[in-house]
């Protein structure tokens, strides 16, 4: 994933590119053609504060920021396609994201309405949920937010939500991020139900309540309806004059207390009587009271719910805290033993059967499961109910009361209306030299000379949409832009992009599992119907427009706490890992540590702290045993220079059956550690375990005595190979010794030219005829109990010729013969397990 220019590398910031750098220079020895690229997810809040704070531009910041990250990128020796390189900021690639917004807009796949938004009434101004605190007041100005409607820009995600779902279980994903989007898209089958209101609105038309439950089989056990608190009914047109005060200003605190964004379904209990009352939808004589909920949400489902408390634990507690009268329960365990257990507690909100009562009529007796499907076709009946699917998921907020963004290339006309720019007229440019604030609404509203402009379709006085794109816009599509990121034509080439896509290895934190992977697979989705990219075979296909085959999300990088001290005792307290940040004062400077400890032992030391999925708790203190590793490699390197194999790999095979023991060994060694490396950096990611393979091979060639036959020099030249993706520069620069040396030459290695990079060498291949063992120990035992042990037997031996061994050995006198005779004692059963153990039974 492209970072957002802060201005400093931060470890986390490391971790991943060092996993991404790793795995392309290890599948480019592979022989794999990688797009490892590059680029800047450049828009957004933080560059706008910044420029506020500092009196700079967004851009001159930015830029700035951009040009520090790519010096810190080279000091950890990245190897980036910086052809390929982007910046969202850039108007030759937003150009192409005002673009994705006309494609949406061209098939009906974007939508203006009125939504709420967080108003500081001090400055203003939108605010951000993160600009909200905990209190519901703004982080500049301290006042009080209001919830405010303003129109605002939407995509029709919702359309897509259920490709979005079932096709997780084709992508290759960590489980638990797949359960994250699962649970966020929210699917749930249930009923939408009409409760119509028992008096006419003054208007002369009745008004009704629609509401969405899942549980249809709790409809008779409905205590009240609750809305929210911008439903249409909380107006004063709509309310009983004599309680329309109250109700709305009640309403009005309710709406200021969700500012920010928060989710108030759990735990909720702030709510006023409206002193409307519905009809229930199956018994329109029972008159059922309307409340406003904070824990209802305009932009959920229909804006209402039913209120259930005998089988909702929420509900209950809403109806302890306002005083409504409670239901009596009207469903009840199916087994028997659990009805007086579910009696007692005040809530049953499980499944179960509905009790024989009056109110649940001739569905008394149902199970839950079937009371669910008589009480939606009966309600269908009466046109007051239907089944529905729905989703948690909401359409996509796309538009932001912000400077530094895309702008939205949307003109309005009074004649015209709503005119889309033409494509000839992109990019809509963000105007220079805007004064920044933070404060009076949207600053592109007060740069007069941009937003007057002409209607494409009339050339009349027309104005220019004056929101920018929500940054998540930018980086729904940046990965296609890196197929062909220099065309000026296209946003990318079609055949480019239906050859590359999809992204084969996508890497980046867990904390971006919901929306930027989200976002990105819709928009994805869509270009893919759509015609972008992809053939037309592939739309029966598995692929289905999935951007991303493979997710590594690695996790944070934590680090020590400070370094605090007792004044008094003079003492350092026990610390704990939490997540760098300057206000715990435990970040650490990646340059810094570089500097000191070298790029090689840096990157080495954070592959094998912990496997990449896991938190990693950065300790410098160790980074030491990294050092001291790649010195024992050079050594070994430089030791085996001094010594040239006497013969190449090829020729040592030919006559592989007169090899002695450590030769065979030897060259065991090198194939296991080649066999476990590589499918650590193919299969599992975990680095660790391929370090602490190459460390093993090392350590036995170090201990090796016959260095000159082929295997040692086959041994060493891939030690060499396989560190080098992890450790650049100390690969290189061992390659180039070995090489000028003429070591390879003389092991016949095909890079054996001084000048030669080893990335240009190939990786190296299992020989799995070399992987078993040549010699094993086998244990011995009579009757079940170890006696004594073979050393050095050749593998594979068979069952009649091992017994001949053991019975030669001097300890068997004592155990398998006979003491007074000499002669073997009685064998009643021999249990052979091939080179482990052979168990004999005697007599």
């Amino acid at each position: 994933m492209f970072p957002y220019p802060s201005g400093v590398l931060h470890m986390g910031h490391v971790r991943v590119y060092t996993i991404s750098d790793t795995l392309s220079r290890f599948y480019r020895m592979t022989g794999k053609q990688v797009v490892h690229p590059m680029g800047w997810d450049a828009f957004g809040l933080p560059a706008e504060n910044a420029a506020i704070e500092r009196g700079i531009a967004p851009e001159e910041w930015t830029r700035r920021n951009i040009g520090v990250m790519k010096e810190q990128l080279s000091k950890i020796l990245t190897d980036f396609d910086w052809d390929r390189e982007l910046a969202t900021c850039d108007p030759g690639y937003y150009k192409w994201t005002q673009h994705l917004f006309l494609q949406l807009y061209k098939h009906d796949m974007v939508y203006r309405k009125e939504a709420l938004v967080n108003w500081d009434p001090i400055d203003q101004t939108v605010l951000a949920n993160e600009q909200v605190d905990k209190n519901g007041r703004s982080w500049r100005s301290g006042a009080v937010v209001e919830q405010r409607k303003l129109k605002q820009w939407f995509a029709k995600i919702t359309s897509y939500a259920d490709d979005l779902l079932k096709d997780l279980d084709g992508l290759d994903w960590p489980e638990h991020v797949k359960s994250m989007q699962a649970n966020w898209i929210g699917r749930s089958e249930g009923a939408e139900f009409t409760f119509d209101l028992d008096v006419p609105g003054k208007s002369g038309e009745r008004d009704s309540i629609s509401v969405f439950t899942s549980r249809p089989d709790t409809l008779f056990g409905v205590s009240y309806v609750a809305i929210a608190a911008d439903h249409p009914l909380v107006s004063k047109e709509r309310l009983p004059a004599g309680r329309a005060g109250e109700v709305l200003a009640r309403a009005k605190e309710i709406a200021s207390s969700l500012a920010g964004g928060g989710d108030r379904a759990q735990g909720a209990k702030a709510g006023v009587f409206t002193g409307l009352f519905a009809k229930h939808p199956l018994d329109p004589e029972r008159r059922v009271p309307v409340y406003v909920a904070d824990y209802v949400l305009s932009g959920y489902g229909t804006g209402a719910v039913m209120g259930v408390p005998a089988h909702d634990a929420r509900d209950y507690e809403f109806c302890q805290a306002n005083s409504v009268p409670i239901h009596a329960p009207v469903v009840e365990p199916a087994a028997p033993d659990a009805k007086t257990a579910a009696s007692d507690a005040p809530v049953f909100a499980d499944l179960g059967v509905l009790r024989e009562l009056p109110e649940n009529g001739r569905f008394g007796g149902m199970s839950s499961e079937q009371a669910k499907r008589e009480i939606i076709d009966e309600a269908a009946k009466r046109g007051s109910g239907k089944a529905v699917v729905n989703y948690r998921l909401r359409d996509w907020l796309l538009s932001r009361q912000r400077y530094w963004g895309a702008p939205v290339p949307i003109v309005h006309c009074p004649s015209c209306g709503t005119v889309p720019v033409p494509e000839s007229d992109l990019p809509v440019e963000l105007p220079k030299g805007i004064e920044l604030s933070g404060r009076g609404g949207s600053p592109l509203a007060r740069a007069t000379h941009w937003v007057n402009c002409k209607c494409p379709e009339c050339g009349g006085a027309a104005k220019r949409d004056t929101d920018t794109l929500d940054t998540f816009v930018d980086s729904s599509w940046y990965y296609l832009r890196y197929t062909d990121a220099q065309n000026s034509g296209l946003p990318f080439s079609p055949t480019m992009a239906s050859a590359a896509m999809p992204v084969d290895i996508y890497i980046g934190g867990v904390e971006h599992a919901i929306l930027h992977l989200l976002y990105s697979r819709f928009i994805s989705k869509f270009l893919w119907k759509t015609g972008s990219y992809g053939s037309s075979a592939d739309l029966t296909g598995a692929r289905n427009g999935e951007p991303f085959k493979r997710l590594l999300t690695q996790g944070m990088v934590t680090g020590k706490s400070g370094a605090p001290r007792i004044i008094k005792t003079g003492e350092t307290p026990d610390t704990s890992y939490e997540k760098m940040s300057k206000s715990k004062y435990n970040g650490v400077d990646p340059t810094e540590t570089v500097e000191k400890f070298g790029a090689d032992a840096t990157r080495l030391h954070m592959l094998y702290l912990a496997p990449p999925q896991d938190v990693l708790e950065w300790d410098t203190q160790s980074i030491v045993g990294m050092q001291r590793w790649i010195n024992r490699v050079g050594r070994l390197v430089d030791s085996a220079c001094d010594a040239q194999p006497t013969q190449t790999l090829e020729q040592a095979l030919a006559k592989r059956a007169g090899w002695s023991k450590e030769a065979r060994e030897t060259y065991r060694q090198t194939n296991i550690a080649i066999q476990r490396t590589t499918e650590s950096l193919r299969g599992s990611f975990a680095f660790n375990t391929a370090i602490a393979s190459l460390i093993e091979l090392s350590n036995y060639l170090g201990s090796a005595k016959d260095k000159s036959h082929a295997t040692f020099a086959h041994g060493v030249s891939c030690l060499i190979r396989m560190l080098s993706p992890m450790a650049p520069s100390v690969g290189e620069e061992l390659w180039e010794i070995a090489a000028k040396s003429g070591y390879l030459a003389a092991a016949g290695v095909s890079g054996a030219a001084s000048s030669s990079s080893v990335f240009a060498e190939p990786w190296p291949d299992v020989d799995e005829s070399a992987l078993k063992r040549h010699s094993t120990t086998i244990v011995v035992q009579v009757n079940g109990k170890v006696r004594f042990k073979l050393e050095d037997v050749d593998s594979d031996q068979a069952r009649d010729r091992l017994l001949d061994l053991v019975y030669d050995q001097p300890q068997a006198k004592k155990w398998l013969f006979d003491g007074a005779s000499g002669q073997r004692r009685h064998v009643v059963k021999t249990i052979h397990v091939p080179n482990k153990l052979v168990n004999i039974i005697v007599k």
